[in-house]
């Protein structure tokens, strides 16, 4: 699994890449189908052409998810809100 980009993985690919498109455009709820499709656009849409099989945007989800970034709800994938205070604060 490759999270960043490297001398065979284009940044397009790039795991982290593939997760900051998907949390652009998860603006509400959405079906993971709908995700995709969604995901799918905005890459068509800013000229990312690599080739981007499902299986390799569900491992982007899949980080996004253990980051702690998104969660799947009755069917739904959401962004979990995330605590911005320094660590330290408290």
């Amino acid at each position: 699994m490759v999270i960043t980009p490297t001398k065979g993985v284009v940044p397009q690919r790039a795991l982290l890449t593939v997760g900051a498109q998907i949390l652009q455009v998860l603006d509400q709820p959405l079906t993971v189908s709908q995700l995709w499709a969604r995901v799918e656009q905005w890459r068509h849409d800013h000229r990312h052409h690599a080739p981007m099989p499902f299986w390799w945007f569900v491992l982007a989800m899949d980080v996004l998810y253990a980051l702690g970034l998104i969660e799947l709800d009755r069917e739904l994938v959401t962004r979990r809100p995330v605590d911005a205070t320094p660590v330290g604060s408290k």
